[in-house]
């Protein structure tokens, strides 16, 4: 008999700790989750501010893990940047306001395709990450960014004419109630970036709380990373 997928679901995936260096001598860990069966794609993901609680284990990314590698053959990859602590430990150095932490990012980038051998890598930010994602997450290798909540407080004009510049895909999903950055404010922050898919999400928070919301930002993110695998179920 089928039960409703509910915020605790864990799915079937091959979980493993991870750890590296980056180049300033500062070890982070994580942890990646890959399907047990072939993977469709890889998704790296930078979480919200740690000032404010923000980790790899900030609830969207914890059940991105815990589901896609099952439900759409996506591997998974998370880890804490500096400063940062969660379950699974604390990552060293010291939480620099997203500036330090270009060297994390390009770290996990290099471990990724290195260590991991992804084939095909999507960088998801949420909040403070996308700021990371915006500001360092440039490497030519990255097939695509994936925005959710963008307060757009650290990306600088700069930043956003290297992406209008490039052609690779960017997308923001922009919560109606988002306190940092609404959708209307987001259209005049985003306005000389016109190659940005901005998608605003009626009825959303900043922290997209509810499983409606989990279950919409998952299958968004399905479709860009494996589309084949849409829809995703609602139950197991």
């Amino acid at each position: 008999m089928s039960e409703l997928i509910r915020p605790s679901t864990v799915l079937p995936a091959v979980r493993k700790p991870i750890s590296f260096t980056t180049d300033d001598g500062l070890t982070l860990i994580g942890e990646v989750a890959t399907p047990e069966g072939p993977i469709t794609s890889s998704l790296l993901c930078l979480h919200p501010n740690p000032a404010g609680g923000g980790m790899m284990d900030s609830h969207i990314y914890k059940k991105a893990a815990n589901r896609l590698p099952a439900m759409a053959g996506i591997q998974v990859i998370r880890f804490n940047t500096r400063g940062t602590s969660s379950e699974a430990g604390t990552s060293e150095g010291v939480f620099d306001n997203g500036d330090a932490e270009v060297a994390d990012v390009q770290a996990a980038i290099d471990y990724s395709f290195n260590v991991l051998k992804v084939q095909k890598l999507w960088v998801v930010g949420w909040s403070f990450g996308t700021d990371l994602a915006l500001r360092h997450a440039k490497d030519p290798r990255i097939a695509g960014l994936i925005l959710l909540s963008p307060p757009m407080q650290r990306t600088t004009d700069t930043d956003l004419a290297y992406w209008q510049r490039d052609s690779r895909p960017v997308v923001a999903y922009v919560p109606e109630h988002d306190e940092y950055l609404n959708p209307e404010q987001a259209a005049t922050r985003f306005k000389d970036f016109s190659r940005l898919e901005l998608v605003p999400v009626m009825g959303a928070k900043h922290l997209w709380v509810g499983e409606p919301f989990v279950h919409l930002i998952l299958s968004e993110i399905t479709k860009w990373l494996a589309p084949e695998r849409l829809p995703l179920p609602t139950e197991i």
